[in-house]
């Protein structure tokens, strides 16, 4: 840690500022850079990639889009707005945020970054199940991870929940609002408890104990096999795995967290760290890309009108406020 601390202090004669350093560049994220380059703030948004959103195939729950919308052409059309507004977008990974008089010190990728403000957009990272191109799989809507986001889509489809018991029975009944032909797949050793046995039963929803050995995608369905040597097919399987959400860097500031690990925010998005806001499925609270970007409007609101205010100036570009100067 020592170590880590004077390489980040060393490079402060050097850092770029910003009134706000967005980490993340999800739907979330990148609504809240779109408000703050609107108000005239000099924002940076920090994405490492590889987030929830982007492998969503088509999305029918997201408002304004009758047809859908895929994950990547969602992210594509906030990011084309967020640059017109004068936002910057890099993509690169977060090593380290340091609290410092007045803001934060923000390392990435060896170049460090003055903020007076940060807005954490991290999001979750899904416990998914050892299958071969998972990934692949939930491009495919043959793995989906949120049964409120598509479940209007399971039409009589075969469906399986994958997890423990007790848990993935509560997702199956709300899942048997749109099919007759749901199953929880039980993940590990331990039997169903008597209370999901009378629930599966009180549902006519089918149990199937046994460790799985084995999950992959067969002709379109996603074959589950379990120690015991039952195999099944079924079109669409979520899993109930649980999740962790990406919440370090604000931890080692001090954030506080609910007993998940999610972080706690105020009415205005504000953690209990001076300067340090939240938003999106890192924070407590529904996972959903709408919320996301409603708590977007909120924080942004409120960074703004945390900071000094920022009256135009002759020399101002229209929309893109003033050139960005080292701190």
């Amino acid at each position: 840690m020592p170590q880590e601390r004077s390489t980040i202090k060393a490079c402060r004669s050097d850092a770029l500022h910003y009134d706000c350093l967005i980490i993340g560049g999800g739907p979330g994220g990148l609504t809240a850079a779109i408000y703050l380059a609107r108000f005239r703030r000099r924002c940076l948004v920090v994405d490492g990639g590889h987030g929830r959103a982007s492998y969503i195939p088509n999305s029918h729950n997201y408002p304004g889009f009758p047809p859908g919308v895929s994950g990547e052409e969602l992210l594509q059309r906030l990011r084309i707005q967020a640059l017109h507004y004068g936002a910057e977008l890099v993509q690169a990974w977060v090593e380290r945020v340091e609290a410092t008089e007045g803001g934060f010190l923000i390392e990435v990728d060896g170049q460090a970054y003055r903020a007076e403000r940060v807005l954490l957009a991290t999001g979750i990272e899904d416990h998914l199940p050892d299958m071969p191109d998972v990934h692949n799989a939930i491009r495919a809507a043959q793995v989906r991870l949120c049964s409120v986001c598509d479940g209007y889509e399971v039409d009589g489809h075969s469906v399986a929940v994958y997890g423990e018991a007790d848990i993935a029975i509560s997702h199956a009944v709300f899942l048997r609002t749109f099919t007759d032909r749901v199953t929880v797949v039980v993940h590990g050793d331990e039997p169903a408890c008597e209370a999901a046995r009378t629930r599966a039963q009180e549902f006519s929803i089918e149990l199937i104990g046994g460790r799985v050995e084995s999950m992959r995608c067969v002709d379109g369905e996603v074959e589950i096999e379990t120690c015991r040597g039952q195999r099944r097919s079924f079109d669409i399987v979520y899993p109930s795995l649980g999740h962790r959400p990406r919440a370090e860097l604000a931890s080692r500031l001090g954030a506080r967290c609910d007993d998940e690990g999610a972080l706690l925010v105020d009415d205005h998005q504000r953690t209990n760290v001076s300067g340090l806001f939240a938003i999106g499925d890192v924070v407590k609270g529904l996972k959903q890309i709408s919320v996301a970007t409603g708590q977007a409007a909120i924080a942004a609101t409120a960074i703004h009108n945390s900071l000094e205010p920022n009256p135009w100036r002759t020399g101002a570009v229209a929309g893109r406020g003033l050139p960005n100067q080292p701190g």
